[in-house]
């Protein structure tokens, strides 16, 4: 009796083991792309500053800037950890700063205000489409997408509206589609950092003006702008 409910218990539980190897076999591997790209979403916040400024002017408010875009990847190392990426994006700077910027029978003048003088705002501000491409080095591995990155590139942008603000006691003086600014502006930025949040810091090659004078002299300011850059997947 008790050979017989041996075997009938091991004939019992042998298709129930035989079906769970069955079982392990026929789970689909996952492979792992080692033809990863690093394609990303950008967003950058800044602090906007302006360089060569004319003498007299001052910037003493918070100036900030915001862009974002898309980049795609193109590895040209076979460990992937170089990489040229092309993009398209968009940027919007404002800067608050003393040169009022008014018309007077159709003319634009140019005038370092006074620091004398009392005004409430004083600001341009600049919407732009960007093309960057960037050179590309990082630990990026295909199995984690948390690296150490150093992303540095140029950027050509196309002003494509932009608006000049000022207000005093007396009312409020708005200048849109100014043609002394300069509509094509390039530059050199570099992002440095680790997973998603990196320091960025983007330093304008030629002046955001064209064509703008002061009573003394020309307006050849360029801008720098630092603050962070955040890579999206």
């Amino acid at each position: 009796m008790r050979l017989f409910l041996g075997c009938f218990l091991f004939f019992l539980v042998l298709p129930a083991f035989s079906q769970e190897n069955a079982n392990k076999e026929n789970v689909p591997k996952v492979k792992i792309d080692s033809l990863y790209r690093e394609d990303q979403f950008y967003f950058s916040f800044t602090l906007n500053t302006l360089q060569n400024k004319p003498v007299g002017l001052t910037q003493d408010k918070f100036s900030s800037g915001f862009s974002t875009g898309f980049l795609r990847d193109f590895p040209i190392n076979k460990k992937r950890t170089f990489a040229i990426a092309p993009g398209l994006g968009f940027t919007f700077n404002n800067f608050n700063q003393n040169l009022a910027i008014t018309k007077a029978n159709q003319t634009i003048v140019y005038t370092i205000i006074n620091p004398d003088t009392s005004f409430n705002k004083n600001r341009f501000s600049q919407f732009l489409v960007d093309v960057p491409i960037e050179f590309r080095w990082r630990t990026s591995t295909f199995e984690s997408h948390k690296f150490w990155r150093i992303y540095g590139g140029l950027k050509w942008s196309y002003l494509v509206y932009d608006k000049s603000v000022y207000q005093d006691a007396q009312g409020k003086i708005v200048v849109t589609n100014n043609k002394d600014f300069d509509k094509f502006q390039y530059g050199t930025y570099i992002s440095a950092g680790y997973n998603t949040i990196n320091v960025y810091a983007y330093y304008g090659l030629n002046s955001l003006f064209k064509s703008a004078k002061t009573s003394t002299e020309s307006v050849d300011m360029n801008s720098l702008n630092i603050g962070i850059m955040f890579y999206i997947l």
